[in-house]
């Protein structure tokens, strides 16, 4: 089965870890751990994200220099680097190969995308109000609440086009595990010429892995996270897992925007218009979560939503 695997953002550095490469060493081995034992089977792209990864250089870069630092197109591809070279020399020990590579890759969006004008995308660490007003005073930041503190607000532009599908598609093609559109892939845009030039933004980089998935015609999307399946009542008196729901059916639910709710728009995307079905679930689950044991499945085969 061709199948592409999305990784979240948390998969290197999870909630309340310390900011370390040793910590982020050591949750690459046990990403590539389970997605080693689903390469035995299916033959597989990855992608990641790097959410907190960007947010803490943005913030170092902005710290760092009077300017304010890199702009996040150049920040999101330094962080796409890291983290990929970290999955791959991971994958490649795990699966014993030289077969694994990782593609800096580019991300279209549209220059005139209404999200530049409404950003909505939190990164960085938190901070008291008072201290994120002078940060942004200081730098040009948006800043947004999220919860009692604040945080900077980027721009999320929606992913129009993947520019190195070709590179990708020809690798796996010759039997390397690819590792491609970290963190929703590097964002650019195109002018009247037709030469792409970077934005300062951050893509939903589970929208860029139904997008990948649906390009690369992939059988199934999996995508893997912190928690073990999608539900319904999460927070209320009673939270049921939500084993299999049609796209459709789940088009009137409420999901956390910052977590779960790109999570199940991207499966909808894919299952509405790919060609396979899109999986949610804990990383350690993968195995068990494409046996229909675990995890969510979101599929346009199944009718209604089916809770236990």
């Amino acid at each position: 089965m061709k199948l592409v695997v999305a990784l979240g953002g948390n998969a290197l550095l999870r909630r309340g870890e310390p900011t370390t490469i040793e910590a982020q060493r050591y949750n690459a081995q046990r990403a590539a751990k389970a997605i080693a034992a689903l390469a035995h089977k299916h033959r597989i792209v990855v992608t990641h994200g790097n959410g907190p990864q960007v947010g803490l250089l943005a913030a170092q870069e902005a710290l760092a220099h009077a300017g304010g630092g890199a702009p996040l197109d150049v920040v999101g591809a330094e962080t796409e680097g890291m983290v990929g070279y970290l999955l791959e020399q991971e994958l490649a020990n795990a699966l014993n190969t030289r077969n694994v590579v990782t593609v800096l890759t580019r991300t279209e969006v549209r220059a005139d995308d209404p999200a530049f004008a409404f950003p909505t995308k939190l990164v960085g660490p938190v901070y008291p109000r008072d201290v994120a007003e002078k940060l942004a005073a200081q730098y040009g930041w948006r800043i947004g609440p999220d919860g009692p503190s604040w945080r900077r607000v980027v721009a999320s532009p929606e992913p129009q086009d993947i520019l190195e599908l070709g590179a990708i598609t020809h690798l796996r093609a010759n039997g390397f595990l690819v590792i491609c559109a970290g963190g929703g892939g590097i964002p650019v845009s195109r002018d009247a010429h037709g030469r792409y030039a970077g934005v300062d933004g951050v893509i939903d980089k589970d929208l860029v892995a139904a997008l990948l998935a649906r390009q690369l015609g992939a059988d199934a999307l999996l995508l893997l996270t912190d928690v073990p399946a999608v539900f319904d009542g999460w927070g209320g008196p009673t939270v049921r897992r939500i084993r299999a729901a049609h796209p459709d059916a789940l088009a009137g639910h409420e999901f956390a925007s910052g977590s779960m709710g790109p999570k199940v728009e991207a499966a909808r995307r894919f299952a509405l218009h790919g060609e396979g079905n899109a999986y949610i679930g804990a990383l350690e689950d993968g195995a068990e979560i494409l046996a229909y044991r675990k995890g969510t499945c979101i599929s346009s085969d199944v009718t209604g939503v089916t809770l236990e």
